[in-house]
């Protein structure tokens, strides 16, 4: 399986898209929206920003999901 890098982060407060890069070795716990400031912090059960507001996965969780884990291999 390819790990996906890419992934579009949508602001719940504002609708604002933007495609990030994620990173592969950690999750991200905050980010700051570039349209209106809000800082996003992960929904409860998400391990980051991406896995709530993202396209796509974090790679982390992409890939103990396509080795059959569940969890995520950086947060437990």
């Amino acid at each position: 399986m390819n790990i996906i890098l890419q992934s579009t982060i949508t602001c719940p407060y504002c609708g604002y898209s933007k495609v990030e890069t994620m990173p592969t070795d950690t999750c991200q716990y905050f980010y700051e929206c570039t349209n209106c400031g809000k800082l996003l912090k992960p929904k409860p059960g998400d391990c980051c920003v991406f896995c709530s507001y993202g396209s796509v996965k974090c790679p982390p969780l992409q890939e103990q999901e396509s080795k059959g884990q569940k969890g995520c291999s950086c947060c437990g």
